[in-house]
């Protein structure tokens, strides 16, 4: 068994078992890649992937037991890969981060400029997608960790630490009747179109996501004119007159929207938690541990180390509610 053979199973995997885009992504062959998989299959005596002609269709039952532990054996690698060049040259390196829009664009340049100064020769990357997609990425290994704009569940593969807390707003022209009610409801909003940022794209996910949820406890099935995840497009759409905005109150200045009143409505003005999420037994550098503490604080490295030690999701969620460490109030929110 060659850990070449390693890395192609779990590269063909993570490429949802297309070996023609892992050779392109790997610089390789697709034979080679097919003859490497055949000789390791060989060797253990059972498939790892089902095939349907010359194409595979699908992971086997054990093939998914070996590619788990195929996939902690190479980071495993990657981190010894890293503390050497951490060692060896500890401000240069690779940092990828995934994330929302809506935290990219108001939470993190602060951040990302004090970082830049101390470490100019770190190459910084920032993917934006939704929490769902960006936990993909970060349990395939594709990014260093994740900013999550939204609870997620605990899982054996993820490491996550509340970060501080944020509400949503509904947001309205000067002029709209909204805004001549002493308290606006859930069922006012429901009455006008919305321009939100449906968590995860579809239609159907007012049923799954926590927006979604806050609507159908009270029976409500509001009329979308625009799910988005970017919050300037909704605040454009807003002053465009197409319907009712919903947005995370980091995205809302009442310098630069004067022209929009917010306002918070019961059942929408909930808090929601930002959350890092690294995933587990991941080796962190130390302008990574810097990172975080820039962007949230109370996450120093002796707080990080302490809860990537525990040995399960339960222990790592229950150290956040048994000590001080749940969070902050960010001083860093950004405004062009």
């Amino acid at each position: 068994m060659k850990l070449q053979q390693l890395r192609y199973v779990w590269e063909v995997h993570r490429h949802d078992l297309n070996i023609s885009a892992t050779a392109l992504a790997l610089y390789t062959s697709q034979p080679g890649i097919s003859k490497q998989i055949r000789l390791l299959e060989e060797e253990l005596g059972v498939e790892i992937f089902k095939r349907s002609g010359k194409h595979l269709s699908k992971v086997t039952p054990v093939g998914k037991e070996i590619l788990a532990v195929a996939g902690e054996i190479l980071l495993k690698v990657e981190g010894i890969k890293r503390l050497s060049q951490d060692y060896k040259s500890p401000t240069q390196g690779i940092l990828s981060i995934a994330t929302t829009h809506t935290l990219a664009q108001y939470m993190l340049p602060p951040v990302i400029k004090t970082f830049a100064t101390k470490y100019p020769k770190v190459d910084l990357t920032v993917v934006e997608g939704t929490t769902k997609e960006n936990a993909e990425l970060v349990e395939k290994g594709n990014v260093n960790f994740v900013l999550l704009s939204e609870d997620l569940e605990h899982s054996g593969n993820l490491v996550i630490m509340p970060c501080f807390k944020y509400s949503t707003h509904v947001l309205v022209l000067k002029d709209h009747p909204l805004t001549q009610l002493a308290e606006v409801s859930l069922e006012d909003v429901a009455s006008y179109p919305l321009v939100t940022h449906v968590f995860d794209y579809g239609f159907n996910a007012l049923d799954t996501t926590t927006l979604g949820k806050a609507f159908k406890k009270k029976s409500l099935r509001p009329q979308i004119a625009l799910a988005t995840g970017n919050a300037d497009v909704i605040k454009s759409y807003v002053r465009a007159g197409l319907g009712v905005g919903v947005v995370a109150d980091l995205a809302y200045s009442d310098i630069e929207d004067s022209d929009l009143v917010a306002i918070s409505v019961p059942g929408l003005d909930e808090s929601y938690q930002i959350s890092i999420a690294i995933r587990n037994g991941s080796y962190i550098p130390g302008y990574m541990y810097e990172f975080i503490e820039f962007f949230a604080p109370h996450l120093t490295r002796d707080v990080v180390d302490e809860v990537m030690s525990l040995s399960n999701a339960e222990a790592q969620k229950n150290y956040f509610t048994d000590t001080d460490n749940q969070g902050y109030q960010p001083s860093h929110k950004y405004h062009r």
